[in-house]
C-alpha cells in the first residue's frame, strides 16, 4: 500500500513538472495572433456555460420594445460596447480584433449573438469574462441598463429604423433631460430668502 501511496505521489509531481517546464519552455504562446492550444476552445466555452448556468433562461424583465433598444443602443454608442465590438454596418470596426481571444463584432451585418439566449447575453454582461477583455458593468450600469444592452444584442438583426439611426451617430449623444431643477449659475444673484441677515 505504501508503494502505491508512493507511486500516486510521485506521479503527480512529475505532472507538476511537466506542466511547469512545459509553460515556461514557451510551450503556451502568449502573442494575441497565435492559434489556440488542443481543446482551448472545447474547454473555455464549457467553463463559461457552466458559469451561466440557470441565468441563460431567465428573462427580461423589460419588454423589447423601441423604447427599451433605443435605450440599449445609447448605452452601446456611449459605454465602451462599441469600441470592442464595432459599429453597425462596419465589420472591421472595433478594437476587439486586436484582442485574444477577439471580441465579436456584434451588429449588423455581423449575426453577432442574436443566437444566444437574452439571459445568457445580460449575465456576460453583467459579470464580464476573465481571461478575456470583456469587463464586468456591474455597478457601471443598473439592471434596467443590462437588460436594454442585452436586448438590444439580441435583437440586432431585427432593429427598429430608429435604432438604427441612434447606432449610426457618432460620438457621445447628449444626456436624456432630468426633471432635478438646476443649480444656480455663479452669475445669478441669490434670490432674498437666500441672502444672509444683517443686524
Amino acid at each position: 500500500m505504501g508503494k502505491f501511496i508512493l507511486g500516486l505521489i510521485v506521479g503527480i509531481l512529475l505532472v507538476v513538472a511537466a506542466a511547469y517546464f512545459f509553460l515556461t519552455g514557451g510551450g503556451v504562446p502568449m502573442n494575441v495572433s497565435a492559434s489556440s492550444l488542443p481543446m482551448e476552445r472545447f474547454l473555455v466555452h464549457a467553463a463559461i456555460a457552466s458559469s451561466i448556468g440557470k441565468a441563460k433562461e431567465e428573462q427580461a424583465p423589460i419588454p423589447g420594445d423601441e423604447t427599451n433598444l433605443i435605450g440599449g443602443a445609447h448605452i452601446y454608442q456611449t459605454r465602451g460596447c462599441a469600441g470592442c465590438h464595432g459599429r453597425i454596418d462596419d465589420p472591421k470596426s472595433g478594437a476587439g480584433k486586436n484582442f485574444y481571444p477577439f471580441a465579436p463584432h456584434l451588429l449588423p451585418p455581423s449575426k453577432g449573438v442574436t443566437d444566444d439566449e437574452v439571459g445568457e447575453t445580460h449575465w456576460v454582461v453583467k459579470n464580464g469574462i476573465r481571461f478575456s477583455g470583456m469587463p464586468t458593468y456591474e455597478g457601471r450600469l443598473n439592471d434596467t441598463e443590462l437588460w436594454q444592452v442585452s436586448l438590444l444584442l439580441h435583437n440586432a438583426n431585427n432593429l427598429p429604423a430608429s435604432v438604427q439611426e441612434v447606432l449610426r451617430e457618432r460620438g457621445e449623444r447628449p444626456p436624456p433631460p432630468t426633471t432635478a431643477t438646476p443649480a444656480p449659475s455663479a452669475t445669478e444673484s441669490p434670490s432674498p430668502a437666500a441672502s444672509p441677515q444683517t443686524n
